[in-house]
This record gives structure tokens, C-alpha cells and sequence, in this order.
């Protein structure tokens, strides 16, 4: 089984609209994980960002929001935490905190990180796959 760690800008387009870009790319990797075939895992901060970008950019009101939360724990990911350490190193080279706790939890855990975050893909070129181009 593969395993991978996915950040919010994949597991977003997972319950975005069909036109956004990466959406197909994005649902193949969803059904990968739900057949069987792929084990994710993420920071806890993945689950906080798809639901503040939910919230904020898309403006869902609270029964939206919740049923989110509800699909987001009914996932099942493996949710892990990155050494400190090893997100200090990575924002040293230039991403924020946040983008680092994901590159930095790939880095431990021996996988790839899948992302559409194009500075994520420049500073961590070795960890990072793109979501679009794959």
C-alpha cells in the first residue's frame, strides 16, 4: 500500500466544485484512498485549514461547517505531528510554518508529500509531488 502525505490545497478540492482546477486529479486520489490503496496521513493543522478556508473563502454557514468536521473524522486519516525541530528547519527555508509541518512530517515519515502549493513544490522539490501533472 502506498502511503502519502496530503495537504489542505489537495484534500480541499476533495469537496470543492467540479470546475476548480486539479478537481479530477484531486477525486482520483480520494478514490485511491477509499478503495483501499493508499494510507494518508496529515498534521492535525490539515483538518483546521480545510475548514477555515471552507468557512472563510467559500463562506459555508455552520451546517455546512458541520457536516464537514463530520466527513473530515469520518476520513479516517492518520493524523501524525512533525518534530518542532524539523518544521523550524524547513520555515528557515522559506515556508511558512504551516506548509512546513506537512513537508516536515513527509520527511519523517520516509514518503512524498502531494500538493498544489507551488512554493511547497520549489522549496521541497525532493518531498513534494504536484497534485496537477502527476
Amino acid at each position: 500500500m502506498n502511503e502519502l502525505v496530503l495537504d489542505a490545497s489537495v484534500v480541499l478540492k476533495w469537496f470543492a466544485d467540479e470546475g476548480e482546477e486539479g478537481f479530477p486529479q484531486a477525486r482520483a486520489v480520494r478514490e485511491q484512498y477509499e478503495a483501499g490503496g493508499l494510507l494518508v496521513v496529515v498534521p492535525s493543522l490539515m483538518l483546521l485549514e480545510v475548514l477555515n478556508i471552507a468557512g472563510r473563502r467559500w463562506s459555508w454557514g455552520e451546517p455546512q461547517l458541520l457536516e464537514l468536521a463530520g466527513a473530515l473524522d469520518d476520513l479516517g486519516f492518520d493524523v501524525a505531528e512533525p518534530e518542532l525541530r524539523s518544521v523550524a528547519a524547513w520555515t528557515a527555508r522559506g515556508l511558512t510554518a504551516y506548509d512546513s509541518a506537512y513537508v516536515a512530517l513527509a520527511e519523517e515519515r520516509g514518503v512524498q508529500l502531494l500538493t498544489d502549493d507551488q512554493q511547497v513544490l520549489r522549496l521541497a522539490a525532493a518531498l513534494a509531488l504536484p497534485l496537477v501533472g502527476q
